[in-house]
């Protein structure tokens, strides 16, 4: 089995419960990744490890788990709202697999394999700079000189990154929780769940029921529910060309996914009534021209993530389903951006 083959399938064996019997060998390494992490942690909270801050509020939009749970499309809803209350957001992000050096700004027209899938996608949408680089305090500091005018940075991911003091912090989960709740390399946690006591509110991005134990560790936190709204398609040569599902119906349809949860992708098309092939590649998955070759008698299917990658190596007929983060106002009826504002026109320093 492929490396890649063998991560999905440990992946898989994570959001088993009860613990697959094929992590038990992993358990002391997790246990040592956990003496580990909370060292780290505590070196931070001493400032026996330096820590910087920066000008401005920074909010945090990450996770605790291994992979995607939705992080992107929340950042890109919550630049346009900070924007809209008359804040002048920008984003950084690492850039993961990226070929970039820290700060390095992103544009439209930037390459995938030099940025990034999702700063890309991130830079294409959301109308505020965007900067990547593995050091988020340097990468920061180079949005803030080249656009002085940003007030606020908003962070996609980096949730762990504590040499940037932040002034909020977005945990998200999705659909598929905390999984068994183990660390890495046992289970999908970065850090264990009593973590969620330092956060400033959770996500729950379509998570029909919130499992125990990830209920007690966010019981006392503000919480939100988001779920993502699919919009109409569009070409993926042409962004200006659009359909809906129904001119799409009959055709034979091949639907590609190499996002954190492909089948959260694969179930939206299906809600559309749409029938097709599924194939689900590792999140950020570097697609090859041969990846798509199935798919030659046929139309192609993907999410927007995937589109950035894959524009340059077909010329079949090939369709983007763009999403949209829709979020529900807290019990008390206080939205997400109303906790984050009480933190970040203050700006007290998490």
């Amino acid at each position: 089995m492929s490396q890649a083959g063998c991560a999905q399938r440990l992946a898989r064996l994570w959001y088993q419960r009860p613990l697959a019997c094929a992590l038990f060998a992993l358990l002391p390494i997790s246990w040592l990744f956990r003496l580990l992490v909370s060292v780290r942690r505590g070196l931070y909270r001493g400032a026996l490890l330096r820590s910087y801050r920066l000008p401005v509020p920074v909010i945090v939009v990450g996770n605790l788990t291994v992979g995607g749970s939705g992080k992107t499309p929340l950042v890109l809803w919550l630049t346009q709202r900070l924007r809209e209350a008359g804040w002048r957001p920008g984003i950084i992000s690492r850039g993961y697999r990226g070929a970039a050096a820290s700060g390095h700004a992103v544009t439209a027209d930037g390459d995938p394999a030099q940025v990034g899938d999702e700063p890309l996608l991130l830079a294409r949408r959301s109308g505020v700079p965007v900067h990547v680089g593995g050091d988020r305090v340097r990468t920061a500091q180079a949005l803030l000189a080249a656009h002085p005018e940003c007030n606020v940075i908003v962070s996609d991911d980096g949730l762990q990154h504590y040499r940037l003091q932040r002034t909020v912090e977005i945990a998200v989960f999705d659909a598929r929780g905390a999984g068994n709740s183990q660390l890495l390399p046992a289970g999908p946690l970065r850090e264990p769940l009593q973590r969620l006591s330092s956060v400033t509110a959770v996500v729950w991005n379509s998570l029909a029921e919130v499992p125990e134990p990830l209920r007690g560790a966010a019981r006392d936190l503000p919480q939100f529910a988001m779920r993502l709204c699919a919009q109409r398609f569009f070409a993926l040569h042409d962004d200006q060309r659009h359909c809906a599902a129904l001119d799409l119906v009959g055709k034979r349809l091949y639907a590609i996914a190499g996002i954190g949860d492909p089948a959260r992708f694969f179930a939206q098309l299906a809600a559309q009534g749409l029938v097709f092939e599924a194939h689900a590649f590792a999140d950020h998955h570097d697609y090859s021209a041969a990846d798509l070759a199935f798919a030659d008698d046929g139309v192609l299917l993907m999410t927007e993530k995937d589109a950035v990658k894959c524009a340059a190596l077909t010329t079949r007929e090939a369709w983007v389903l763009p999403v949209d983060a829709q979020l529900v106002a807290a019990a008390d009826g206080k939205s997400l951006l109303d906790t984050i504002l009480e933190k970040i026109d203050g700006c007290t320093i998490a």
